[in-house]
């Protein structure tokens, strides 16, 4: 056992290893919302329109953390806007909001000559990195945007599945999708020190992808794809200590091995089980 033990007795490897397993839940469990409503091409784009954020903040010399946070709220809340009352599809709104946010970015950090070196743990993560104040930054948000789940999860699973529901039960459907949206933010930005802008997107999709194909019921859905993006967050940290590759991609590519075991094999909906069932049908 001491391929398991020897790793955790550093202590950036305790701290990565925190960070990881958080992100991998908070990720897994919002992103059930992220499969169920149709929004992956939305968590990508969130992803990537934080960069004038980050390029502002290192240009000003702040929190870089806080520049993605404010980036990342003012195009969630301008999506909500534009789309407010239907006036614009929603995937039309990411669409022109995605485009212009990364094309700020580019340019902003195109002007930065040091930016290979000083932003690369932003645009692919670098979880064995998180100092203990990062580390609790991340324990705090992820605890806020839990919470606010829990709290909201009847309205939540009302606006997604039943929007005619909704509109009876006179539900304030337009801020609760602005809720969303900036939940949505929050996970996102704080995922940026694990996994990185370019693999994010993944973390909230294929955990909840692969629970999807094993239940039918949200919040069995939610608990397993914590579990998914709980244990891909481990078993990806371990690989990338002991293979020396980047850890977000050995997080993410273990996320995507889980979800092919899914999809392959899942008893409901699993490729191959489908094509004994049809053939025993013939």
């Amino acid at each position: 056992m001491d391929w398991l033990i020897t790793p955790l007795s550093y202590a950036f490897m305790q701290r990565g290893l925190a960070a990881a397993v958080l992100v991998g839940v908070v990720c897994a469990v919002i992103g059930c919302y992220v499969v169920l409503r149709g929004m992956a091409f939305l968590g990508d784009a969130l992803a990537h329109a934080i960069l004038p954020g980050v390029a502002v903040a290192y240009l000003l010399g702040g929190n870089l953390l806080l520049g993605a946070l404010a980036a990342a709220f003012a195009v969630a809340l301008l999506i909500g806007f534009l789309t407010k009352g239907g006036a614009l599809k929603e995937d039309t709104a990411i669409g022109i909001l995605f485009a212009a946010a990364l094309s700020l970015g580019v340019a902003l950090i195109s002007s930065i000559r040091t930016y290979a070196a000083d932003l690369s743990h932003i645009l692919f993560g670098n979880v064995l990195g998180v100092s203990s104040s990062n580390l609790a930054l991340t324990a705090g948000i992820a605890f806020l945007v839990l919470l606010v789940i829990l709290l909201f999860f009847r309205p939540f699973l009302v606006i997604s599945f039943d929007p005619i529901l909704a509109k009876t039960l006179r539900l304030p459907a337009e801020a609760l999708r602005t809720l969303m949206l900036l939940l949505l933010a929050l996970t996102i930005v704080v995922s940026l020190q694990t996994v990185g802008i370019g693999l994010v997107a993944a973390m909230l999709v294929t955990p909840a992808a692969t629970a999807y194909l094993l239940t039918r019921r949200l919040p069995a859905m939610m608990i397993l794809s914590a579990a998914v993006g709980a244990v891909s967050s481990i078993i990806g940290l371990y690989l990338s200590y002991y293979l020396n590759i980047a850890s977000g991609s050995a997080i993410v590519l273990t996320a995507t091995a889980f979800f092919l075991l899914a999809f392959f094999f899942s008893p409901r909906k699993g490729l191959l089980w489908q094509r004994i069932l049809r053939k025993r049908q013939a």
